[in-house]
């Protein structure tokens, strides 16, 4: 069984926080959970022929930059946006990147 580090938010420092949402693949992840309750892994790829090293990649940068949450229900990873955490640690800063995301 999988387990996955979760940081507490109070640790988590604003660069690697910054680091996280700069990349645009991130970030796509990010908005895709943001519009919607959770996804899976494969449903929160950026696109379609993204490697799974890849795409497992950017989760794990995700999880470490307190963004979201990776529980497992059955064989599938669900990924969910830690939204009240990230707001309460850093106020506004989600809203104003998803914002500014071109398209």
């Amino acid at each position: 069984m999988p387990r996955f580090t979760h940081p507490r938010l109070e640790d988590v420092p604003l660069d690697l926080a910054l680091h996280a949402l700069a990349d645009p693949n991130r970030l796509d992840m990010v908005a895709r959970l943001a519009a919607t309750e959770r996804l899976s892994c494969t449903d929160a790829a950026p696109c379609d022929t993204i490697p799974k090293s890849t795409l497992s990649n950017h989760l794990k940068l995700l999880r470490a930059a307190g963004l979201i949450e990776t529980t497992q229900a059955g064989r599938e990873m669900i990924n969910t946006l830690r939204r009240s955490d990230f707001d309460r640690r850093f106020p506004g800063l989600l809203d104003a990147v998803l914002a500014s995301r071109p398209g």
